[in-house]
């Protein structure tokens, strides 16, 4: 004889809770444990406190029902959890949260980090509320970016769980992999650590009230977004590109993994970076050495804002390796650049809180 799931959950279907007359099965109390070794059957049961007066009545009860339903020879062991013992849901994780953010990018090399940084310190000047949360864990660059590579965050006791506590500069809150790894070291890790780690830096992290929670994803499409995307409900994703048409390739793949049927995330626009050269020498002219206006020829074919062209200046370069993002100044092109993709950010999600209903996370069967 062979046992499916289906069997043992058809079988606890016969066994009703005295507290309100459902079934086991209708109740969610079948915990997410099954595990089946030929005539071997283990699971645990979830009753709504440790001292449920029922307790003891419901687990003979289950194992009643399916030496009666499945087979007498069935040896089953059932462990039982309380709702208090379990860890929060995932969405649930970040209850002080009111927006999560993706910013995405096809393809490397197109400046997302740099662009995510004086982003979240944008929107940190205009008085909001910012977390940053690096989730480039085998190319980390945060703590570069923010003269932040000797940071060593902390843990701290809060209600009996210790929590990490975030960096903080520049009025956001940081945390990356890279304040964990040795930099001179290549992270040699399988997707499910890499997956893990990121998990932990998301729900066993301080991050406390937000209005914005930024999320600086990998290239391309990867283990890491999907596990974002099971773990966060998240509000929209903004996608970065260069003018060049390989790279325009590439972030249209990165707008179609969000807005795909089981995703359904919302694009909150585009940004075209180095949309053009400016030389510091002369403000006023631009030279468009990676093409003209390709993303936003792109925002208008997929019917999404275009947030902002951001020019390709000298300083840029350099206020990203020295640690001071160049938003800082908001009176140099690039700076107000930046300023105005956050008013921009504000603006789309405000319009995407009020049209759509709140993103779900991704369910994997």
């Amino acid at each position: 004889m062979t046992i499916y799931p289906n069997l043992i959950k058809e079988a606890l279907m016969t066994v009703r809770y005295p507290g309100n007359g459902k079934n086991l099965i209708e109740n969610e109390m079948l915990e997410d444990d099954l595990r089946i070794d030929g005539m071997k059957v283990s699971f645990s049961l979830i009753f709504p406190k440790a001292t449920d007066p029922f307790k003891k009545s419901m687990l003979k009860a289950a194992e009643t029902a399916i030496h009666t339903y499945v087979s007498p020879d069935v040896e089953v062991t059932i462990n039982s959890k309380a709702m208090t013992e379990l860890p929060p849901e995932p969405d649930k994780l970040l209850p002080g949260v009111k927006n999560i953010i993706a910013v995405s990018s096809g393809k490397g090399g197109v400046g997302k980090s740099t662009v995510t940084a004086n982003l979240a310190i944008a929107l940190a000047k205009l008085g909001y509320r910012v977390g940053l949360l690096d989730t480039d864990i085998f190319g980390p660059s945060m703590p570069k970016m923010f003269q932040l590579e000797d940071a060593r965050p902390y843990a701290q006791n809060v209600n009996g769980r210790d929590l990490i506590i975030p960096i903080e500069k520049y009025g956001v809150k940081l945390l990356s992999i890279g304040f964990f790894v040795d930099p001179s070291q290549a992270t040699l890790w399988r997707g499910g650590m890499a997956s893990n780690a990121l998990k932990q830096l998301i729900g066993e992290a301080l991050w406390g009230d937000l209005d914005y929670f930024i999320l600086d994803t990998p290239p391309g499409t990867s283990d890491i977004h999907l596990t974002l995307l099971q773990t966060l409900g998240i509000t929209g994703a903004v996608i970065v590109s260069t003018p060049q048409e390989v790279a325009l390739a590439d972030a249209r793949k990165g707008v179609n993994m969000y807005m795909n049927d089981k995703v359904n995330v919302p694009i909150l626009g585009l940004v075209e970076n180095m949309a053009w050269f400016t030389p510091s020498a002369h403000p006023d002219e631009k030279y468009y050495i990676f093409g003209h206006e390709g993303a936003k020829r792109l925002a208008e074919e997929l019917k999404v804002p275009l947030l902002a062209q951001i020019p390709l200046v000298q300083s840029i370069c350099q206020s990203g390796d020295n640690g001071t993002p160049s938003v800082l100044d908001p009176s140099t092109p690039d700076g107000m650049a930046y300023m105005s993709l956050a008013a921009k950010l504000v603006t789309q999600v405000d319009k995407r809180n009020m049209e759509l209903p709140k993103t779900s996370r991704v369910e994997v069967h």
